[in-house]
Order: C-alpha cells, then sequence, then structure tokens
C-alpha cells in the first residue's frame, strides 16, 4: 500500500537541494519603491528572513522613487527629467534624502519585527547600513548638468562580505557619497546591478510589477538565453513598453532589468531572476523549485540534452519505473543500465532528469529505445530533442535507417517520419531478442 504524502511535506523534500546548493550563496534582491507600499510586502520580507536563516547572504538594495515623488509633490516641487534619469537640484535633494532616510528606517524595523506566532518570531535578523557605496556625478550630458544625479563608482566589498560572513542582511538604499563629502542620488535598479557585479553574486533578483516575461499567449518564459534576450530587447527598442505588460509589448521597467541583467550576466553573476513583487511566495518559489515564478537570464541553460553517465543511472530508473509498470517500457535492471548507460542520452532540468532514450546500433541500422519524458515536462517537445539528437548520433555514427518497436505511442513516431514495418524489417540479432509476448509493432524512419 503506498502512503499518501502530504503536498507542503513532498514540497520540502522536493526543495531540500536547492536549500543545500543556495547556502552561503550570494543573492542581491531589488526591490522598487513601489513594492514598500503594496500589501505583499509584509510576505516578502518574511521570505528574506526564511533565506536569511537558510544561510543566504543576503544584500538588499532599495529603490525610493514613489516615496521621492510624493516628497516632492508635498512641497510643491516640479522635477525635471533627462533621458529618464532625475536631475537632482538642491530642492530636490532634500526631498531624496528625506524619502530615502525614512524608507530606509522603515525597512529595518520591519526586518526586526519578532512577533510570536508570526513568521518572524525568533529570526533576530541582523540589518547593516552604511558607506558602502562610492559615487560620482553624472555630469553634463547634451548640455544638461544632472547636479546632484550621480552614478556607482565603487563597491566597498571587503566590509560588505565580512558582514555576510558574520550572517548580517545588508541593506543599500540609492543613495552614493563622494571622496569630498557629497551625497549623489542614485538609480537603484543600477546600483543593485553594479552591487552584485562588484560582490560577483550568484543570483541577481529583480522584484518588478509582473511575472517576468511573458509570451504570445501571456504565459511566463521561464529562461532566456543570450540570443533570445537580445532578440526580445532589440524588437522593443530602447524606450518602448506596453504599460500594461501585455504580449503585445514589454513594460519600460522590464525592458531595462532585462538589459541590466543582461549586462550582469555577461559580467560574470551566474543567473538573474525577474519575479513579481504582488505574488505571495514568488521569491521562495523561483529559488526552490525547478520551474521557479518568473523568468531566468543565464548565459548558460539550466535545462541541458547530454550522454548519460553512471552518475545518472538512478535518475533514469526513477524516470522510467513507472511506464515499466506500465507495460509502455520494457523492464531494466539497474545492472542493465549500468552496462549500457552509455548507450543512453538524457535531458537534465537543474539536477533533475527530466527525458531520456537510448540508441543501440546494429549493422548499418540503429534502435530507438526507451524514449521517456517526466510526466510534468510532456507537450513540450523533448521528446521530439531526443528523437534529433539521436537522429544525429546515428548518422554520426554511420547508421542509415533507425527502427523503433513500440506498443502505445505508434502515432508519435508516425507523425515524424516513421512507416509501419515488419520483423522482416529488424536486423538478425535484433530479431532473436523480439519479444512476441509484447506484440511491439515495428516502425523505421530513413536517416
Amino acid at each position: 500500500m503506498k502512503l499518501k504524502t502530504k503536498p507542503y511535506v513532498e514540497w520540502f523534500r522536493d526543495s531540500s537541494p536547492y536549500i543545500n546548493a543556495h547556502r552561503q550563496k550570494t543573492f542581491v534582491l531589488y526591490l522598487g519603491g513601489e513594492v514598500f507600499t503594496h500589501s505583499n510586502f509584509e510576505n516578502i520580507v518574511s521570505d528574506i528572513a526564511l533565506l536569511n536563516s537558510l544561510g543566504v547572504r543576503l544584500v538588499l538594495v532599495h529603490g525610493a522613487t514613489p516615496q521621492i515623488d510624493s516628497y516632492l509633490e508635498k512641497h510643491n516641487i516640479n522635477c525635471r527629467y533627462h533621458n529618464d534619469a532625475r536631475i537632482t537640484d538642491d530642492d530636490t535633494q532634500i526631498c531624496v534624502e528625506d524619502a530615502v532616510g525614512r524608507l530606509r528606517l522603515q525597512i529595518e524595523a520591519r526586518l526586526s519585527m519578532g512577533l510570536i506566532n508570526s513568521p518572524m518570531h525568533g529570526a533576530e535578523i541582523k540589518v547593516i547600513s552604511g558607506n558602502f557605496i562610492k559615487a560620482k556625478p553624472l555630469g553634463i550630458h547634451d548640455g544638461v548638468d544632472y547636479l546632484h544625479s550621480g552614478e556607482l563608482r565603487s563597491v566597498d566589498t571587503i566590509t560588505i562580505s565580512k558582514q555576510l560572513e558574520d550572517g548580517a542582511i545588508i541593506l543599500l538604499s540609492p543613495i552614493g557619497y563622494s571622496l569630498t563629502g557629497e551625497i549623489f542620488n542614485l538609480c537603484s535598479m543600477e546600483l543593485a546591478t553594479g552591487v552584485a557585479i562588484a560582490l560577483s553574486a550568484d543570483k541577481l533578483i529583480y522584484f518588478g510589477s509582473n511575472r517576468g516575461v511573458l509570451n504570445e499567449n501571456e504565459q511566463v518564459i521561464s529562461e532566456l538565453q543570450p540570443t533570445d534576450l537580445h532578440r526580445l530587447i532589440e524588437a522593443h527598442g530602447s524606450h518602448e513598453g506596453s504599460p500594461n505588460g501585455s504580449p503585445n509589448g514589454l513594460r519600460a521597467d522590464t525592458v531595462k532589468q532585462l538589459r541590466l541583467a543582461d549586462t550582469a550576466c555577461q559580467a560574470g553573476v551566474s543567473r538573474c531572476h525577474l519575479i513579481s513583487f504582488a505574488e505571495d511566495g514568488a521569491l521562495l518559489e523561483e529559488m526552490f523549485t525547478r520551474d521557479g515564478s518568473g523568468t531566468q537570464v543565464c548565459m548558460e541553460s539550466y535545462e541541458q540534452i547530454r550522454s548519460a553517465t553512471v552518475e545518472d543511472v538512478g535518475g533514469i530508473i526513477e524516470l522510467i519505473r513507472p511506464l515499466e509498470e506500465k507495460g509502455i517500457l520494457v523492464r531494466r535492471s539497474r545492472e542493465l543500465l549500468e552496462t549500457e548507460v552509455d548507450r543512453f542520452t538524457v535531458i537534465i532540468r537543474d539536477g533533475m532528469i527530466v527525458g531520456c532514450t537510448s540508441l543501440y546500433p546494429y549493422n548499418g541500422k540503429g534502435e530507438l529505445a526507451c524514449l521517456a519524458t517526466h510526466p510534468d515536462y510532456r507537450n513540450s517537445d523533448r521528446g521530439e530533442l531526443l528523437l534529433r539528437s539521436v537522429e544525429r548520433d546515428a548518422k554520426e555514427l554511420g547508421l542509415t535507417e533507425l527502427f523503433v518497436l513500440t506498443t502505445q505511442s505508434a502515432h508519435w513516431f508516425k507523425e515524424r517520419g516513421f512507416v509501419a514495418g515488419d520483423l522482416a524489417d529488424l536486423p538478425a540479432e535484433r530479431k532473436l531478442l523480439y519479444n512476441f509476448q509484447r506484440n511491439s509493432s515495428v516502425f523505421c524512419k530513413r536517416l
């Protein structure tokens, strides 16, 4: 009798590889000013506390645009912009300092909470802020003086790293200091990216107003690599974007996040993530599940197709065993798989085998066998990828034809160019191994 596992128990077990993988890794989290006025902010704080308790080294970079705008409106100050950057004059600078200082105190207060019966109970988080950011003025562009608006000059990585090693969370505001004692107003999103690069962070996570990047069917694109990323950015121009994030275009802030994520990855940040600040649990889902909640930007895919090794045998068994029990695949023992594993090709998704197949050559012909994909990843062309991989391998071996024996997948193979055959089409030595009890149909395909 198979025991019924509670969903949260199963989720916790599935998350354990990520818990181990993320421990002592450095994550830089960007939270724009709009995050702190949203009802989900309390949940985000709880999730940040959880990451800290699991040993993740956290740097939080916060924005303050709506808070600054509120101060400017309160004091009847009209702020000017040029090339989407705020021109920070003396009056505006006072509002920037007041808004940023007040918001920083509020964030520290939230991270200091420890009420009984709350997710923060017992957290005892140390939050460290300071003059870790050196800045320089943006200067004059197109004849426009940006005054107190600046850009990142350097990051005190040594001090930050020491605090992170001590278990503290680093909180950075969009403020930088010059060697002459001046204070500059910085773009928070660019600051987060620069800090992640300086620290060689393992992850840079942008909280945004939507669930990453959506495709034409309004589904989240879970991963973007350089080619697709550049094509997407170019298609939307430098300042274009749909205000509602519809499939007809991207929001301007999302396009900017993609551009900065590309810069970060090119500079050595392993992975960047675009997730929603409005979706409860988005951070945990992105960090502790294979499919995540948003869009991941990386230089190399976290899903790869490659030749199998002995270390993959356990994963292959876990994948094909349910199909063997249903009689769809021929049962294979672990010993047989270990001796034949070099015949297998697998698809690995973040450490999990989600697809496999094998190729057995027979005198100019090759048998395609044990084609399987994980139930959660079917209807996504992974079977097609495995088939194409086997066809390439067969051609490299000089084989001229593929054949397959199947009991329940005849139409799938026919749709991909296989034609019905019979026992006479099998190589002589393969005929001797034919299982008449299974009565499998034979299909062949010329290469």
